[in-house]
């Protein structure tokens, strides 16, 4: 907790200095650049998460700068960054990655190394390696956002007790009913863990034993014949929305967009929630490298991002950017509370391990794919 919130509570709001400098900054790089306007190919996940980068920053850039911005949708898989760069044939310009995939590119040599020290200042004149969150910083990626697999339920199934807990997740006697499950290794075993009282700090060391790794399927094993598995982001709220499932584990940014624009009544539970972050890339040989770094840096500058979390309920990447953030920008609601990153959601989290994902990844899907076969 004390990572995410540090220096929070000492940031002053600069609102009006902080978009009037940018503002002034950026009318003079619009003109200088208006001339030889450009576009840029940003590929991102789609959906709401894809239309708070629109509303937040795709737009502000175009009109400031006056290049434009070709907004591509993926599934996630970076496979294509390869390829390209192996081709020599780069057509992606950024890319919105998450943090396993940003190191693994990165020490492959397929995306570029970036000059972090460019990247804009707070408001009030932090630094921005002192103002971005610990961990959200690397050589070839600078994080946008925090976001969290958690899951929800939909309160007029359970009109008397309600699901609190990650136990609850996995208590079919409790709280009856179909769930709703990735089809993936990743944040299913963790989960089940900390349903199981294993302290998040510890998931990772009991997860590296064969005995934490058969205690963690035990737990799936509670609710093996009540799940209903998804694979696309899109999918959990729709489950819900139908009566599919009665509980589903989601992005929490998904979740929130079902709540507060599609007024669905659906609950988020987050405790025993397993966070991570997505983070801009440039693929190695981009055909606009240098104007895809200055996209980067006003993406992520203070104000972007306090934006951005008016959208969707994923917490900024920068400490000054969280007393920024307003309400909703179409439903009115105050966005704060919404946030993963928020202390009194962040009591019980855990941040996905990529280093421990990226030794054992092949064989906890190897097991998991087998376990779904039985």
């Amino acid at each position: 907790m004390t990572m995410l919130t540090r220096g929070v509570a000492t940031r002053t709001r600069r609102t009006v200095l902080g978009i009037g400098a940018l503002a002034v900054a950026g009318a003079g790089f619009a003109i200088a650049t208006q001339a030889r306007a450009e576009a840029l190919n940003v590929v991102c996940w789609g959906g709401a998460y894809t239309k708070s980068q629109q509303e937040a920053y795709y737009t502000p850039w175009e009109e400031l700068t006056g290049h434009t911005i070709n907004s591509i949708d993926y599934d996630g898989n970076v496979a294509p960054v390869k390829a390209q760069v192996e081709s020599g044939n780069v057509t992606w310009d950024v890319v919105d990655v998450e943090l396993s995939d940003a190191i693994k590119l990165c020490d492959e040599g397929l995306v570029e190394v970036l000059p972090l020290e460019d990247l804009p200042p707070a408001p009030d004149g932090t630094p921005a390696a002192e103002d971005f969150i610990e961990g959200t910083l690397h050589d070839c990626a600078v994080a946008s956002i925090v976001w969290t697999n958690i899951y929800a339920y939909d309160e007029t199934k359970f009109p008397d007790e309600k699901p609190s807990t990650i136990a609850d997740l996995f208590d079919v006697d409790t709280f009856p009913g179909k769930r709703g499950l990735r089809r993936f290794a990743k944040a299913n075993l963790e989960m089940a863990l900390m349903a199981d009282g294993v302290p998040a700090a510890d998931v990772y060391d009991v997860l590296s034993t064969p005995e934490g790794v058969d205690r963690a399927f035990a737990v799936l094993d509670r609710v093996k014949d009540h799940v209903v598995w998804w694979e696309a982001g899109a999918q959990p709220p729709q489950m819900l929305a139908d009566g599919e499932v009665v509980m589903a584990t989601a992005y929490n940014g998904r979740m929130f967009n079902a709540m507060a624009v599609e007024n669905k009544p659906f609950k988020i539970v987050w405790d025993g929630q397993v966070w991570d972050m997505d983070l801009f890339v440039i693929p190695k040989g981009a055909p606009n490298k240098t104007l895809a770094w200055e996209f980067i840096k006003f993406a992520t500058a203070t104000e972007q991002l306090a934006r951005q979390a008016e959208w969707i309920s994923y917490g900024p990447a920068r400490a000054s950017s969280v007393p920024l953030i307003g309400t909703h920008a179409e439903a009115g609601i105050e966005m704060g509370p919404h946030m993963p990153t928020a202390p009194e959601n962040f009591q019980n989290a855990l941040q996905n391990d990529f280093l421990w994902w990226a030794d054992h990844a092949d064989e906890m899907n190897e097991r998991f794919n087998a376990w779904l076969a039985q």
